[in-house]
């Protein structure tokens, strides 16, 4: 079982990405320098501080393996490490992409995902 990293994106700028064939962060992600994603422990606490009430939004599996050196896990919120990834995102490494909803307590409803 791959071990999988998690991006929450606008369906609109992965739209983009699909058709540009490759994923170039959104704007946070291109002004810090790397594009952050999250562990399964981590991506529902980042849904609600950096997307709160936002709707339209997937959630992106990725294979943290294959993206190599350029995958950094570095100290962020809260002192823990979070994956940051230091080059575009090839569509190839992603694993599923599904829609993520907000439920009617207007807090994301997350498929169950595997650590």
């Amino acid at each position: 079982m791959a071990h999988l990293i998690y991006k929450i994106c606008p369906r609109a700028l992965w739209q983009e990405a699909e058709a540009a064939g490759v994923f170039n962060g959104a704007p946070i992600d291109v002004a810090d320098g790397y594009i952050h994603f999250s562990t399964a422990g981590q991506v529902a606490e980042t849904a609600a501080k950096h997307f709160a009430q936002q709707d339209d939004l997937l959630l992106i599996a990725i294979d943290a393996a294959s993206l190599g050196s350029a995958l950094k896990y570095e100290v962020s919120r809260g002192g823990a490490l979070f994956p940051h990834l230091y080059a575009p995102l090839e569509l190839n490494k992603v694993e599923w992409v599904r829609p993520l909803p907000l439920g009617s307590d207007g807090l994301h409803v997350f498929p169950e995902l595997p650590e």
